[in-house]
């Protein structure tokens, strides 16, 4: 029997949340062909928005951390695109990564891979991606993080 994507995040002790709702004025996903395009995913966990700013209140370490429940969130949006099943993924083609962080905060990349690492372990081939990490000056509701992407789908 094959390993399936919700065996192997099960194995990681992960499991997806409903897919978050719009906030505003949006749609949290658009499919184009093979394609499913996921809308900004703010970090967030069960306690509630994770906020913080990099290179002033929150640490590299806990930035990844945040950025790893916005991957959680995309594969929750990428699972509701897919009709419940993930295993429609084919691969993710690219996330764009937005961190609030200080001015001469330089370590946005490492942030990110707190995502893009967690993709990989949860996806293996399926989850390398190509991928932006940016700085912003503030984001929603002072989040830490948010990601978008783009993801290939059956």
């Amino acid at each position: 029997m094959a390993r399936t994507f919700e065996t192997r995040l099960a194995e990681l002790g992960v499991t997806l949340p409903d897919a978050p709702a719009p906030a505003a004025n949006y749609v949290p996903y658009v499919q184009v062909g093979d394609l499913v395009y996921v809308s900004g995913q703010i970090s967030q966990n069960a306690d509630g928005f994770i906020i913080g700013k990099l290179g002033d209140n929150m640490s590299t370490e806990d930035g990844a951390s945040a950025a790893r429940t916005c991957a959680i969130a995309l594969l929750a949006q990428v699972k509701a695109a897919c009709g419940g099943d993930l295993d429609r993924l084919v691969r993710v083609v690219k996330l764009s990564g937005f961190v609030n962080s200080t001015q001469d905060y330089t370590e946005q990349p490492k942030v990110i891979n707190g995502a893009s690492d967690f993709l990989v372990e949860a996806l293996g081939d399926a989850g390398k991606h190509a991928r932006a990490a940016v700085s912003s000056p503030s984001l929603p509701m002072g989040v830490a993080v948010e990601i978008e992407g783009i993801f290939q789908i059956a």
